[in-house]
């Protein structure tokens, strides 16, 4: 949201972020007022820090795992950096924008398009699998970090395009991860095993947002986002083992 306020106003940036914050506390309220738990919701599992990396153990959740630890080294890197990217590529390219958008709004489209990801990846996972869609999405998502690099300073339109199919696939496969955890660890430990899958994939988003821009200076636009499409890499390597194992069966009621 920020992005898109920055796109369509003339804020400067505090009164921007105040907006968005504002935005997002009506958002809370809105949950608390509206939302339900569903209709197959199960008892409520505790962390215990006692299983914590006995979880780890377990090879189905631990082969998750490491699939989930790969998108998380490429998504939130992708979502702090693309604006400043687009910015910079219109800036080389000598353009006002893409499409009639300004970078900033641009940039809002890119990510928000992550909520047809979302669909997708839930789609796709109920129909053929959870480890096809996962691969299937970190392979795309791998491509585009990737490639979006040699249209820097290029047509509008090719990097547009690019970083809207990033956009989508760079999320399609999140909740599936969070999902396969729920299917593949013991039943008492389900919220340990989260809380542990959760923890490490944010902390390590953390090295990877930090890293970029170093990256960046050193070697420039045009191959810095291809560093994030290792962690998405590694992540199908994991999600094939995992499908090559019987824990798989487990997962989307057979349909691995």
């Amino acid at each position: 949201m920020p992005w898109l306020i920055r796109g369509l106003t003339t804020l400067p940036w505090r009164q921007t972020l105040l907006a968005a914050s504002t935005l997002a506390v009506l958002a809370a309220v809105v949950v608390i007022a509206l939302v339900r738990e569903g209709p197959n919701r199960f008892p409520s599992a505790r962390f215990d820090p006692r299983m914590a990396l006995a979880v780890f153990r377990e090879r189905g959740a631990r082969l998750a795992c490491f699939g989930y630890f790969g998108h998380m080294w490429e998504l939130y890197a992708m979502w702090a950096w693309i604006g400043l990217f687009l910015l910079e590529s219109a800036r080389v390219a000598d353009t006002a924008g893409y499409a009639t958008m300004s970078p900033s709004t641009t940039t809002f489209v890119v990510i928000a398009t992550g909520a047809l990801g979302c669909w997708l990846g839930g789609a796709v996972s109920d129909r053929w699998g959870r480890t096809t869609a996962t691969m299937a999405a970190m392979g795309l998502s791998a491509l585009s970090a990737a490639t979006i690099g040699l249209t820097f300073g290029g047509p509008p339109l090719l990097t547009l395009t690019v970083a809207i199919v990033w956009g989508i696939t760079v999320i399609a496969d999140s909740a599936q991860f969070s999902t396969a955890i729920t299917e593949l660890s013991p039943a008492p430990y389900v919220g340990t095993a989260l809380t542990m899958q959760t923890c490490v994939g944010f902390a390590l988003t953390n090295v990877s947002i930090w890293l970029l821009l170093p990256v960046v200076g050193a070697i420039g636009w045009r191959w810095a986002f291809a560093t994030l499409a290792i962690g998405p890499a590694l992540g199908v390597v994991a999600m094939a083992r995992l499908r090559a194992a019987p824990e798989a069966l487990q997962l989307a009621g057979g349909r691995r």
